[in-house]
């Protein structure tokens, strides 16, 4: 697996890592011992960045991740999260970032993943109440204190970063980016490349609709994609069309639509490290593939032009979701 530099000063890391939320929740059911199978393979195949989240599956994740790193004395880069307060069964939620949370969170984290320090600590959402200083500074309190290496932020507006990034050098700002989202290139990319922070796209395969095998009629009447609104009705059939619009150039080029989508997010920038999350051992396969292939300017602008900005209909989460996300 190459490596890329998370940011300017910041470590270097797999390629592309391993976004594991599916593996806890939101995705419908997940077998624990196959997700636990999947970890483990991809740290073997030198993927080093695990993605999680205290909210995800209320601490389940971090939990299983902990239970994975028990068999792996290999190098490894894991990230968390901290901020989304939901109540057991509801996909509503509430953002606090208040400096007392800070700690109490991230001490909740260390002992779920039963570690000493937490390698990335994420905002995971921006709490409009709390000054993003406040948050970032009790953050930097435990970076002083080695219990955090760096910090980074979720979903956050370039303003933001850069308020956020004088306080404390914020390593790495992560978002939903992918042809199926790509709000984020005018104003943010910018700030970032400017400010040396590395970025760290979420959800690169479109929440498994870019990979061409995706239907949300197929989906499990918990998965929470149901509830997107790109994914419902005629939007779902006009972004469906997009899909095999890129088609012929995956076909042409020997690969699959999914590894075409995840080349072009790693060909917009050598700052960007992309967490696919997956729950078979085939498709986290496919995924690391795609690191190694190279798409040439003609066949970035030929996927660019029928993935425009504007291409995709539907908002990428419900009302509920927007929460927190301040970009």
């Amino acid at each position: 697996m190459k490596k890329r530099a998370l940011g300017t000063n910041g470590p270097e890391v797999s390629a592309i890592g391993l976004g594991c939320m599916a593996m806890s929740e939101f995705y419908g059911a997940s077998d624990e011992a196959a997700a636990k199978s999947v970890i483990l393979a991809a740290l073997e195949h030198g993927v080093t960045m695990l993605d999680t989240a205290d909210t995800y599956g209320f601490g389940h994740n971090e939990k299983l991740i902990a239970d994975v790193l028990k068999e792996w004395s290999g190098e490894v880069f894991l990230a968390t999260k901290f901020g989304i307060v939901r109540k057991p069964g509801e996909y509503e939620r509430r953002i606090c970032g208040r400096p007392e949370y800070v700690r109490q969170a991230a001490e909740a984290s260390l002992r779920r993943l039963g570690r000493e320090v937490i390698d990335l600590y994420y905002i995971h959402r921006i709490d409009a109440e709390v000054p993003i200083e406040d948050t970032v500074g009790a953050i930097s309190d435990l970076v002083r204190e080695g219990k955090v290496r760096y910090i980074g932020i979720s979903e956050p507006a370039a303003e933001t970063v850069r308020r956020a990034h004088a306080v404390h050098a914020i390593a790495a700002v992560q978002t939903e980016y992918s042809l199926w989202t790509r709000h984020v290139e005018q104003r943010l990319f910018p700030t970032l490349r400017e400010l040396g922070i590395g970025f760290v796209p979420y959800s690169p395969l479109g929440r498994g609709f870019l990979t061409g095998k995706l239907d949300a009629e197929v989906l499990e009447p918990e998965d929470f994609r149901r509830l997107l609104p790109r994914a419902q009705g005629k939007n779902l059939q006009h972004n469906l069309k997009l899909v095999e619009r890129i088609r012929p150039i995956a076909d042409k080029k020997g690969i699959t639509i999914a590894q075409l989508a995840l080349a072009w997010v790693l060909a917009k920038g050598a700052d960007i490290i992309p967490i696919p999350g997956t729950r078979r051992l085939t498709y986290l396969e496919e995924n690391i593939a795609a690191a190694e292939i190279r798409l040439d300017q003609g066949e970035i602008e030929a996927v660019e032009t029928i993935f425009s900005p504007q291409a995709v209909q539907g908002e990428r989460y419900p009302e509920a979701g927007m929460v927190g996300i301040d970009g």
